[in-house]
């Protein structure tokens, strides 16, 4: 600075200060340190007076906190915050008229400061004149400037009053001032949420998105959080009628998509994705993506729909026309396999046709090796040609490079079909051959456990009950699970020579069910309860009846018996499975949730301690409503 500089420095003085003498310089330059001084003093002191003031009203001294506000207010009148904060000191301390008599002097001082009008109108309200506040708020709205900022600090105060619709207002007047209809909408939008206005918010929100239709995402988080199922039908009618208005807009029909699969409408959402695929000339890859979510939900025949679009439409030269055809013979199997009815032949003879059509494009490999494992499974388990079912798989692990996990399983699948074939030697054999091939993996943990199995069959239940005994350690849950059943259950009925005769004929009935002779399997358990009454085996008859019914889908026969085991053998190891399984017809097949709900929540009450217990929880939740992270 310059009055540092020395005497004889004068080269870098001003001009202007050349002609004023050393004395009279280093007067100045003493002069500049002293003002300086005090300002920084002064400063320091109203900075330690605001720390302080802010103290107290913190503390809820409001007395010693207006004394200070006042100070602060006296040295820097437009300072709105000292304003506001003074005039709430007086407010808590029931000084009303002194603090009207505060505010009519800061209105007198700045008649065009909108902030002031709302302080005015708060307390008006709290001296119970509504009319007199009504007029405050109106005049801080007529009095807002054309100044963005000074419009949104306004709508901020109103919304901290929850006064949702003056804050509108605002807003509404901000954007005639500006001629702009874009400049608040997301705003506006987020007032009719606060208010539960569903309709508005969603015009509003939709005004933003067609702004800025980057923020498709954050409105679509928006409406998950407010929205109830009924809402979405208002969004699409509303997109409906944007889409109709502005056809050219692809922000609409996207939204569209979305709503319709949040309400689960996935032929629907399908019909909006095909639109914009034709429109945008996409590669499928939205459709494909349709093809997941309905595939994951359960529901095939959108999922198919999908799927069938892009190989008929896009051709084999698209880069999803293969996972394409895979999916959609997943999806037709699990629609036969799944399904709550009864499949038909024609059904069946379809999907056959459709795995041969593949195979026949694709050849047989290891890139459809795990398809055509499917594919002998429909020919076994559903068409029950079994011979064929045998020579699909015989020739399949024949193949070369096929992947070491996949021929393992098809080793597994064929092992079942030669026992369903009445050729225990040859399924054991395969057993064998992927337990030596997998000791440490969960395929040969399935292989051990598949041999036990065959064991407890044959009647050979001591052996069998210590390889379950081994399994009970197994990686793989649900075998781990299997196996204490198996384990405990042979041990519980070892007791003695009739009811080691009881099991005999209770594992003759589960090999019966396993090979597909469900008529014979249901006499032999018919007979356990003739030959042996009164016998403990009898809920696990009843239970085996009841899973049976339940495989051939005959819910009036499965029910009753699931419902008797759990009002009449609640202290049986059944009676966990049989809620499970119950609850999961009501659940899947018969779509009664509510019922299914209510089974799902005494399973995991009354069985806390169940296998079963933890699914049960997550299920009934979902049913509830829960948002599942």
């Amino acid at each position: 600075m310059i009055l540092n500089f020395k005497p004889q420095d004068t080269k870098y003085i001003p001009l202007y200060l050349l002609a004023v003498s050393q004395k009279e310089f280093f007067i100045m330059n003493k002069l500049y340190y002293l003002i300086f001084g005090i300002v920084c003093l002064t400063s320091a002191v109203r900075s330690q007076d605001t720390r302080l003031a802010e103290q107290y009203y913190q503390d809820g001294e409001y007395e010693k906190a207006g004394i200070l506000f006042q100070k602060l207010l006296d040295q820097s009148r437009a300072n709105t915050h000292f304003f506001n904060r003074l005039t709430d000191c007086l407010i808590y301390q029931d000084k009303l008229e002194d603090a009207e008599a505060l505010v009519k002097k800061q209105l007198k001082a700045f008649p065009d400061e909108s902030a002031n009008y709302v302080v005015y109108g708060t307390l008006l309200e709290k001296k119970g004149q509504q009319d007199l506040a009504k007029e405050q708020y109106k005049k801080a709205i007529d009095k807002l400037p054309s100044d963005r900022s000074r419009i949104t600090s306004l709508a901020g105060g109103f919304i901290n009053l929850s006064k949702y619709d003056l804050a509108i207002s605002a807003y509404e007047k901000g954007m005639k001032m500006f001629n702009d209809k874009n400049m608040f909408p997301y705003l506006i939008a987020d007032m009719y949420r606060r208010k539960g206005d569903m309709p508005k918010m969603i015009e509003y929100y939709l005004i933003s998105l067609n702004a800025d239709p980057q923020r498709a995402i954050t409105i679509q988080s928006m409406f998950q959080r407010s929205f109830q199922p009924s809402d979405y039908l208002e969004l699409q009618k509303q997109l409906y009628a944007n889409i109709q208005a502005s056809p050219q807009e692809i922000h609409y029909p996207e939204m569209l998509q979305w709503a319709l699969l949040q309400s689960k409408d996935y032929l629907g959402a399908l019909r909006q994705a095909r639109a914009l695929d034709v429109m945008l000339g996409e590669n499928g890859s939205r459709i494909f993506q349709i093809g997941q979510i309905a595939e994951s939900a359960r529901e095939w025949d959108a999922a198919i729909k999908a799927y069938e679009y892009i190989t008929k439409e896009k051709g084999p030269q698209n880069s999803f026309y293969i996972e394409s055809k895979k999916e959609a013979l997943v999806c037709k199997r699990n629609k036969i396999k799944l399904s709550a009815n009864t499949n038909t032949l024609q059904e069946l003879q379809g999907l056959e046709r459709d795995y041969e059509v593949f195979i026949a494009e694709f050849g047989k490999n290891r890139s459809s090796a795990a398809l055509i494992i499917e594919y002998a499974e429909l020919e076994a388990l559903y068409i029950n040609n079994m011979p064929k079912a045998i020579k699909i798989l015989d020739e399949l692990i024949n193949l070369p490079n096929i992947p070491r996990n996949t021929l393992a399983q098809a080793k597994l699948n064929l092992g079942d079909y030669y026992l369903i074939q009445n050729e225990p030697w040859e399924a054991t054999l395969l057993y064998s051959q992927v337990d030596k091939a997998f000791k440490e993996d969960q395929l040969g943990e399935e292989a051990r456990y598949r041999n036990a199995k065959l064991s407890y069959y044959n009647g050979d239940f001591t052996w069998a009950q210590k390889q379950f005994d081994i399994l009970k350690s197994a990686t793989s849950r649900y075998i781990s699970n299997d196996a204490i059943d198996l384990s405990v259950f042979i041990i519980d009925n070892m007791k003695g020579d009739t009811v080691a005769e009881a099991l005999e004929y209770f594992a003759a009935a589960e090999l019966l069910n396993f090979q597909n002779k469900h008529d014979a399997a249901l006499e032999k358990l018919d007979s356990i309860l003739f030959i042996f009454p009164n016998h403990d085996i009898t809920d696990d008859v009843l239970y085996q009846k009841a899973h049976i019914y339940a495989q051939l889908k005959k819910w009036s026969d499965a029910i009753p018996l699931y419902e008797t085991l759990i009002e009449k053998h609640k202290e049986g190891i059944r009676c966990d499975n049989a809620l499970y399984e119950l609850a999961e017809i009501y659940d899947h097949k018969l779509n009664q949730k509510d019922k299914a709900k209510e089974l799902y929540e005494k399973l995991f009450i009354d069985f806390s301690n169940s296998t079963f217990a933890v699914d049960a929880r997550k299920r009934f939740r979902v049913l509830r409503g829960d948002k599942i992270q």
